[in-house]
């Protein structure tokens, strides 16, 4: 695990959304288990998936906002950085 430098700004919502995230998931796998409809299953996937894509967009907002535009660098070196987050994500 990389070693903190610095607290990001939006850190705690982040906590927030992954762990509403964590429990979206439990109540899915409940669901399954439960063997309800496939439909309402896929639907609410969906949503887990819609709330990672928004959770993963925080990161990167805060990303940019706290490292790419905190002044550390040169251009050429905050571009290379913002390419190796998009790589990794997409």
């Amino acid at each position: 695990m990389a070693e903190v430098t610095h607290k990001h700004a939006q850190a705690q919502a982040i906590v927030n959304r992954l762990a509403r995230i964590e429990g979206h998931v439990r109540k899915v796998k409940m669901m399954v288990d439960e063997g309800r409809d496939c439909s309402e299953v896929l639907i609410q996937l969906a949503a887990v998936r819609s709330a990672i894509n928004k959770t993963a967009q925080a990161v990167l907002e805060d990303h940019v906002e706290s490292c790419l535009l905190s002044g550390n660098g040169s251009t050429e070196a905050v571009w290379e950085d913002l390419k190796e987050a998009f790589d990794i994500f997409f």
